[in-house]
């Protein structure tokens, strides 16, 4: 049976939140570091992420490893991850679950 659009989104987003930054041990989901998730019909995934600072050191291995995993995804057929730094990441971000993990409410 064909997956529709909102089960493909769905499927994306917890495959999406099983990635972590290694140095927080919170899903980048959470974390507030997805700033955007585009399927289209054809079921091409198009994310738009940042990452917590500009010289984090997973810069280089991060992005590919979630456009692996989404492309894993029973349905998706091509993922890409597009990487900005506009608007810059803050703790404000992140969900109130990763506050509560991280201690800060």
């Amino acid at each position: 049976m064909e997956k529709t659009l909102e089960q493909i989104e769905k499927d994306v987003l917890d495959m999406i939140r099983t990635c972590y930054d290694p140095e927080i041990p919170v899903n980048i989901y959470e974390l507030g570091l997805i700033y955007e998730v585009n399927i289209n019909e054809d079921f091409d995934v198009h994310v738009l992420m940042t990452l917590t600072s500009p010289s984090c050191p997973v810069a280089e291995t991060l992005p590919p490893d979630v456009e692996e995993k989404i492309r894993s995804v029973d349905g998706v057929k091509s993922a890409k991850v597009e990487i900005t730094f506009e608007p810059t990441w803050d703790q404000s971000m992140m969900s109130e679950e990763a506050k509560l993990e991280l201690g800060f409410l």
